[in-house]
């Protein structure tokens, strides 16, 4: 137990915040222990957890991209006037034009960061501006109401009536969230290049020594987190009912926030998905209870800029806590007994 306790320090702390989080709010509000609000949690976290997974991926790589909710801006609009000219289409082509666009925007930011050699959140600060440039440009901020019926009718997976008479539903971007998250967990954990990823983050010279191929590497992760991106994106769109070009713009820096306080390290190479999807909850429980409790909006945000601050803070502190390690690892010649110790 203390092995497991050790090996997942970060995500055991968390959920023992959100816990006691839902116990205050359980107290101070008469909604958030519900049936309804517990559902509502979860759909409206669902664009979030699927931007997150693709995030930590990229993260757990050694980069950091901001530029992903505005590239899923362009892949909602790109997708609906795509639909609109082949007749409409269906989940099945709506999936493989958002995921594919998605792909190639993200796979744009690792092309600029390993051929220049452009530290990755500087290219992806670049290709955000340049990205929303050219969709308020081409699009004039008008949205995309017209829809094809199968993307504006609401997929209700399980529902149930409550003693008010209001329903409680989950809904498919929950569903579609937790394939995400699975095939995310699948990939980083159970795979050769999930390994790779985080040996390249943790350490690049290393891995590229070790015959690690540092390009594929940087297309694999911004390619994932751009398909990720393209899939949250179409998933926006089906909640919504519409497409607002700016209606994701400003997403980048919660997530970022919820996956570095999941325990995602900003050097690369360490992160987990049940840390991520925790992150994600603990920011989104903290607005839903400011919320239910009257308190402004405006609140939240100063909240999430202090989540950011503290995040960044332990990740810095983490990294900082491993230097003397590995500089007595060094003058010994000591290696660690396993990954967790690197």
């Amino acid at each position: 137990m203390r092995k497991l306790f050790l090996a997942y320090t970060t995500e055991f702390v968390l959920f023992a915040v959100i816990i006691a989080m839902s116990i205050v709010l359980a107290f101070t509000t008469d909604r958030f222990i519900t049936l309804g609000n517990g559902f509502d949690l979860l759909n409206i976290s669902a664009v979030n957890i699927i931007f997150a997974v693709g995030l930590l991926v990229v993260l757990i790589s050694g980069g950091i991209d901001i530029s992903f909710a505005v590239a899923a801006s362009i892949v909602q609009y790109v997708t609906a006037l795509a639909l609109e000219r082949i007749g409409g289409g269906g989940w099945v082509s709506g999936l493989l034009i958002a995921a594919g666009i998605g792909m190639v925007l993200g796979m744009i930011n690792a092309f600029l960061i390993h051929r220049f050699r452009i530290i990755s959140i500087v290219a992806t600060i670049a290709t955000f501006n340049v990205y929303f440039g050219l969709l308020m440009f081409f699009t004039k901020g008008v949205s995309i109401y017209n829809l094809p019926d199968w993307l504006t009718t609401r997929v209700i997976i399980y529902e149930r009536e409550m003693a008010d008479g209001s329903w409680a539903e989950i809904t498919l971007p929950v569903v579609v969230m937790a394939v995400c998250t699975l095939a995310t967990w699948l990939f980083i954990t159970r795979t050769t290049t999930g390994r790779q990823l985080y040996a390249f983050g943790d350490n690049p010279e290393g891995a590229r020594r070790f015959g690690i191929n540092i390009g594929a590497m940087q297309f694999i992760a911004f390619g994932w987190l751009g398909l990720m991106a393209g899939i949250a994106g179409l998933m926006q769109a089906h909640y919504a009912q519409e497409v607002v070009p700016n209606a994701l713009y400003g997403r980048e820096l919660d997530v970022l926030a919820a996956v570095v306080l999941g325990g995602a390290r900003l050097g690369g190479g360490k992160g987990s998905v049940l840390g991520c999807v925790l992150g994600v909850l603990l920011v989104s429980i903290t607005q839903n209870g400011l919320n239910l409790m009257g308190v402004s909006p405006f609140a939240f945000k100063m909240i999430v800029g202090a989540i950011i601050l503290v995040a960044i803070t332990l990740s810095s502190a983490r990294i900082g806590n491993l230097v003397p390690v590995f500089a007595t690892r060094k003058l010994t010649g000591d290696r660690p007994a396993d990954r967790g110790e690197s």
